[in-house]
């Protein structure tokens, strides 16, 4: 079945050449075709999780193809244990983000246009297994975004989208640099100069202080995008500015290229560079940590406030990814999971809010538990998991990051753990002050409780946050052979 993973990647492509066609007034075909096209992206994805052999660190399901022949780069395509839950938790979103697009209603081909392109690009880029390939879809998914939130977007959405391609073009281009750089200084033997992946970690063997450049231009590329502290400060603004959908993409998805482009590049290829950046990114993962945690407790806007929160939450996958043993490494992959299921139920979930009383400020609410019970309920049960409590997703992500990084280092892991606590005071504070207390303004006695629309959003979110957390294993299982590999290849 080599051609399954070029089907995940490309059918919503094919909904985009059947949108270009529709009258731009036929917004409810718009809407349910769009929705349809992720449902099935969703569904040929899903076989991937049951057929996908656990007792190997190969990779599966490869589609490999010449592409450009004369420069050695292929089209190739394949997903392993590191990959696979991170492919299905974007066309699991897929759906999901069509359905929080209700507030959407400007240029609406445009927007759901842009939606799938960018969905191709991000598949793309979780299972390319050729470095230019690769490069390729990493720039595909930037345009799309950058319209959707300069189209689409709140009041200061051209100052966040332009803030946006800066940043991450800037790291882009010098990871280009880096990808060149690989090409023309390796030679596999009998193929010559490759940006095959596979090949280049198994042949690749680039001096000390070559691996010190490649590594510091991948990581930018790769710190911004997650966003490391101190790269984090076009997140606040593109969230802020980014629809509801918007906002769920990058907190899902997004943002996890950035720590997927660690474990699955940067790392593996350059392991002496990674012994001397070791203790910088402990100590900048742990600043981000304790950092986004901090700024999120002095927010008066719950979409900033979830922003900042995800800074401090990719603290904790960076933390566990530089632990370099298994249970941190493991850890920090569930996380990535956690944080796009938890985090992206956030962003719907102040969106719904906003839909109805357009304002996020936190002082415009309170006592509104009255009048959303069911509301209330789904966002303390999100909130929650977001927080760690055990039982639910959260805490097992952190609970296995913090427990490897105490054996690799424990008082990086000392100061970590005071995330965990500030994470509850923000996260709270936030739901006292917005359903509970005094009704102080009257303009909330009109507010509603969820309809069909967010259940439908919301309830497929809240299964899996209990079902990582109460059986963990399920998920775990799937990848732990790949970590002791990655783990061999970059620890030396």
């Amino acid at each position: 079945m080599s051609w399954w993973l070029t089907a995940i990647v490309f059918i919503p492509t094919i909904g985009v050449l059947v949108l270009l066609f529709a009258p731009p007034a036929r917004e409810k075909f718009i809407r349910w075709w769009s929705f349809a096209v992720m449902t099935v992206g969703f569904l040929v994805s899903l076989p991937l999780f049951w057929l996908f052999d656990a007792s190997t660190a190969a990779f599966q399901f490869i589609d490999k193809a010449p592409w450009i022949r004369s420069l050695g780069i292929d089209y190739h395509l394949g997903v392993d244990g590191i990959s696979l839950l991170l492919v299905l938790l974007t066309t699991f979103l897929g759906p999901i983000v069509v359905l929080g697009s209700g507030s959407v209603t400007r240029h609406l081909k445009g927007y759901f246009i842009s939606l799938l392109i960018l969905q191709t690009g991000m598949l793309g880029a979780f299972v390319a297994l050729d470095l230019f390939l690769f490069y390729v879809f990493w720039e595909v998914m930037l345009i799309p975004m950058y319209f959707i939130i300069g189209i689409w977007g709140g009041v200061a959405r051209i100052y966040a989208a332009v803030k946006f391609f800066i940043y991450t073009m800037i790291g882009s281009l010098l990871m280009l640099i880096g990808i060149l750089w690989i090409y023309f200084n390796t030679t596999v033997p009998g193929i010559g100069h490759t940006f095959d992946y596979t090949l280049l970690v198994q042949h690749a063997n680039f001096p000390v202080q070559a691996q010190m450049w490649l590594f510091a231009a991948f990581a930018l590329a790769f710190a911004i995008k997650v966003p490391m502290f101190p790269f984090h400060t076009w997140l606040p603004d593109a969230h802020v500015e980014a629809p509801t959908a918007g906002s769920v993409i990058l907190a899902g998805v997004l943002l996890k290229l950035g720590t997927y482009g660690f474990i699955r590049f940067a790392m593996p290829l350059f392991p002496d560079a990674v012994v001397s950046f070791r203790p910088l990114m402990l100590a900048l993962a742990v600043i981000g940590i304790i950092y986004g945690a901090i700024v999120s407790i002095a927010q008066k806007d719950m979409k900033k406030l979830v922003a900042y929160s995800s800074v401090s939450h990719l603290g904790f996958v960076m933390l566990g990814l530089f632990a370099l043993n298994t249970q941190a490494v493991s850890g920090a992959l569930i996380q990535m999971v956690n944080h796009g299921l938890s985090t992206g139920a956030l962003f719907l979930l102040v969106g719904v809010v906003y839909d109805r009383r357009h304002t996020r400020l936190i002082a415009d609410y309170g006592g509104i538990a009255r009048f959303m019970p069911w509301y209330a309920v789904v966002f303390t049960a999100v909130a929650l998991s977001s927080i760690g409590l055990p039982g639910l997703n959260g805490f097992i992500g952190e609970f296995l990051v913090l427990v490897g990084t105490y054996q690799a280092h424990p008082v990086w892991a000392i100061f970590a753990a005071t995330g965990v606590i500030l994470a509850a005071i923000y996260l709270l504070w936030m739901i006292r002050r917005v359903f509970f207390g005094e009704l102080t303004h009257d303009e909330n006695k009109s507010l509603t409780d969820l309809n069909a629309r967010e259940w439908a959003s919301l309830l497929p979110l809240l299964v899996f946050i209990v079902w990582i957390g109460v059986h963990p294993n399920t998920f775990l299982s799937k990848f732990t052979v790949s970590i002791q590999h990655f783990l061999a290849q970059t620890v030396q």
